[in-house]
């Protein structure tokens, strides 16, 4: 019997190579979501967005609590515009003109990995709905006024 060597080079791709292929395709496709941060709403279409009319209402119902006068947790203040530019520890979490980069977003948004880092955290308050961080969003692509 004469063996077929293109055969044979098939079979041993097949069994080779192949399935170190389909583990590397799967390997890379789960890194690649472990990186990619979840959605954030869009911000919203509404101009002249302001700290005092539209974001300080919704920071004193959602964060307040644990980020106001009486409490700073991770040293973070959002009761007063000036405070919340300062950010914590040294760390700005709002960046004016760049929302989506701005962790106070990511935080409000929970489009984080680090549970740890959602505010308001699961239960403590009420969660800013998609429509409130669109606000949070354009006020801060709007220079954070």
């Amino acid at each position: 019997m004469i063996s077929n060597p293109i055969a044979h080079t098939e079979q041993r791709f097949v069994r080779l190579l192949l399935p170190s292929l389909l583990g590397l395709a799967m390997l890379t496709a789960s890194l690649g979501r472990a990186e990619d941060p979840p959605k954030l709403p869009p911000p919203a279409p509404q101009a002249d967005v302001t700290y005092a009319a539209d974001i300080q209402p919704l920071l004193e119902r959602s964060c307040f609590k644990c980020h106001g006068e009486e409490k700073q947790k991770g040293k973070l203040r959002l009761d007063s515009l000036e405070n919340a530019l300062k950010g914590a520890d040294g760390k700005a979490v709002i960046i004016p003109g760049q929302s989506a980069k701005s962790e106070l977003v990511k935080a409000v948004a929970h489009a984080t990995k680090d549970e740890d880092h959602w505010m308001p955290p699961p239960g403590k308050a009420q969660a800013l709905t998609p429509e409130e961080i669109g606000l949070v969003r354009a006020w801060i692509d709007q220079g954070a006024k």
